[in-house]
């Protein structure tokens, strides 16, 4: 029996032989490795690996959010930019956007804008100035409703 060109038995024992590991480690030469022996260190991943990784994680962020009434009620534009944030912070940072999670829940989309890239002190978020042009461009979705460079 075969998967894709390759014999199952095979497989089952590479699987056997190598164990899997989610978490990335360092091999016996000391080569960045990850899954069932993948020496990412040398090799790195395909672009379909990519962008299977880049759904799986969207979907787990989606997960995340779905219990926070706030996020449901948005619409579909919005809530992306919510999951857009949620992706490069994590679910934990996001939530300490307070002011931002209130106006959201307020129906008040500039406000929910400008706290996107406003940071305490009146200037610029400390997330803003990380990822520059993405707030921005994110801020005006959640403004507009409308999707932004796509």
């Amino acid at each position: 029996m075969k998967e894709q060109g390759i014999h199952l038995n095979l497989l089952n024992q590479i699987r056997r032989h190598e164990g899997l590991r989610l978490d990335l480690y360092f091999c016996s030469e000391n080569v960045q490795t990850i899954g069932y022996g993948r020496a990412i260190g040398l090799n790195g991943i395909s672009e379909a690996e990519a962008e299977f990784m880049l759904l799986n994680d969207l979907l787990a962020c989606e997960s995340e959010l779905k219990d926070e009434g706030w996020y449901n009620q948005l619409d579909e534009t919005r809530r992306a930019v919510v999951l857009n944030m949620a992706f490069n912070l994590g679910k934990p940072t996001l939530l300490k956007f307070k002011k931002f999670i209130g106006a959201l829940s307020d129906d008040d989309y500039e406000t929910a804008s400008k706290e996107m890239v406003t940071g305490s002190n009146g200037g610029e978020s400390k997330w803003a100035s990380q990822v520059g042009k993405r707030a921005y461009e994110l801020a005006d979705q959640m403004r507009t409703g409308e999707w932004q460079d796509v």
